[in-house]
């Protein structure tokens, strides 16, 4: 089946779909032009509602306001377009943003930062008290994540130079990543490009975009190639699961500022409908 374009607001960086599942609506953002949009598949309608400090990841609240992760390690609770802060800025991160979170069970939020300026990224933990932890350093450009389906272990992306989606054991109780090792390790051989953001469907399939390899892959738990499905454009950012059912698969791409160069619809949001089915993504319950 070919990708669907939904809408196209020509995203120099479009990344972070997540459903809303109290609005009904899909959420993305365009990092390096500080937007974020939303589209209503029941109506057809999307809509800018954000246009601020670069988000490079967000997370739904418990209460349907969004959890944004911003420039310099900031954190922000949005909504109704007022802001109210958790962190102002994280150390060591004034060059850096975030890029790509996960709310966990408990309501925490995994978060991480990409390298910049000869400085490694990291990923961190957010607990629900606004207290934040290092979790990891060295990290060329911290990614996708999700969990096992029985929560008892935790997928994460570092996509370059290390090429490599991880898995930790992960303790729910604790919200402890430890015993890191690599599951999925990509090829740097020509087209294969790096892994970028994911999600884990309902029969614990994983599925996993590549920045620069035109394409949405999905692997099996034990980590073996299922399908990959080909895009217009060679910057796939990142994918989740929406719709009523949670059966529609929903892309970000990016490159909109030089479609000759990443394809023609570079930017654009895809959906896929394959019959199957994704799981709901978690709340963040963290307060200011």
């Amino acid at each position: 089946m070919e990708p669907e374009l939904i809408v196209n607001y020509e995203c120099e960086c479009g990344e972070n779909p997540l459903w809303h599942p109290l609005e009904k609506k899909l959420y993305w953002v365009d990092i390096i032009k500080g937007r974020i949009f939303w589209y209503d598949p029941a109506t057809g309608k999307s809509e800018k509602c954000y246009e601020d400090i670069p988000v490079g990841g967000f997370t739904v609240q418990q209460d349907g306001a969004l959890l944004l992760f911003r420039t310099k390690g900031e954190v922000v609770i949005w909504k109704n377009g007022k802001t109210t802060t958790v962190i102002k800025e994280l150390p060591g991160e004034h060059e850096h943003r975030f890029n790509d979170v996960i709310a966990d069970p408990e309501g925490r939020v995994f978060c991480g930062t990409y390298s910049a300026e000869g400085k490694p990224g990291r990923l961190y933990r957010l607990d629900t008290d606004g207290k934040i932890t290092k979790l990891l350093d060295n990290i060329g450009c911290s990614n996708g994540m999700g969990f096992t389906l029985d929560r008892k272990q935790m997928y994460y992306t570092d996509t370059h130079p290390a090429l490599t989606i991880y898995i930790f054991d992960y303790d729910r109780k604790t919200g402890a990543l430890t015993n890191q090792r690599p599951f999925i390790k990509v090829s740097k051989i020509e087209g294969e490009a790096g892994p970028d953001g994911m999600t884990v469907d309902a029969q614990g399939y994983i599925w996993s975009a590549r920045w620069g390899g035109w394409c949405l892959v999905r692997y099996t738990p034990q980590g073996v190639e299922e399908r990959r499905i080909r895009f217009p454009a060679d910057q796939v950012s990142s994918v989740t699961f929406g719709g009523e059912n949670l059966d529609e698969i929903y892309v970000t791409t990016a490159g909109a500022s030089d479609r000759k160069l990443h394809g023609k619809d570079a930017g654009a949001l895809f959906r896929l409908r394959l019959g199957i089915k994704g799981l709901p993504e978690f709340f963040s319950n963290v307060r200011a």
